[in-house]
């Protein structure tokens, strides 16, 4: 009798430590999910309202030559890929895609190639789009703002970062649209703007699970 009795506890012990396994896990899985995140540089059909998106569009941003003085040299940058953003919020190397690069400008290194995007550094979603455009890139309803970082490396030999940011209809405050970059020791932190009647200067992502 005794046995049974030891017996029966264990069973029952047994089943409430698998329950609670089962409960722990999937509340791991359904908290704590990764981001798969296609990001591309788009192009956008002028005037407003805009309302169609495409991919393989351009942006740029602006060095400056002194402190607080941006100069003319810039960089052209074109580009898309994809990302695994881990649940943790750290780096990934699960990363594909780049473009091309473009620099010019008096004063700073001139040229032109590829890059490829080698490591996401971070990415913060801020949340889905509003309204309902044209999207010639992904599904409609997947349409993402947010920030990511890349580490990109170009086709000359010289490594730097890329920045993305994504303000779309219905995006908190603080999201910049458009891109920087980094190369070399020149940074290209001066983002230029979007203007409603220029094809140029956007970006999106597209949080596909």
């Amino acid at each position: 009798m005794v046995t049974r009795k030891i017996s029966s506890t264990i069973t029952v012990a047994s089943g409430s430590v698998i329950v609670a396994l089962v409960v722990l896990l999937t509340s791991s899985v359904a908290f704590g999910q990764a981001d798969h995140v296609r990001w591309d540089i788009i192009s956008v059909d002028v005037p407003p309202p805009l309302t169609v998106l495409n991919p393989d569009g351009e942006a740029f941003a602006f060095a400056y030559h002194t402190p607080g003085n941006p100069s003319e040299a810039k960089i052209r940058l074109t580009g898309a890929g994809t990302f695994v953003a881990p649940a943790s919020g750290g780096p990934s190397g699960a990363v594909t895609g780049g473009g091309t690069w473009e620099t010019s400008g008096s004063g700073l290194p001139e040229g032109s190639g590829t890059y490829r995007v080698t490591k996401l550094v971070s990415w913060v979603f801020a949340g889905f789009q509003t309204g309902t455009p044209t999207d010639n890139i992904g599904d409609v309803a997947e349409r993402a703002s947010g920030t990511a970082v890349f580490l990109i490396e170009y086709d000359d030999g010289s490594k730097g970062m890329l920045g993305v940011g994504c303000h779309g209809p219905g995006a908190p405050n603080g999201i910049f649209e458009g891109v920087i970059a980094t190369k070399g020791y020149v940074t290209y932190w001066n983002g230029e703007l979007p203007t409603p009647d220029a094809d140029k200067d956007r970006t999106l992502f597209h949080l596909t699970k």
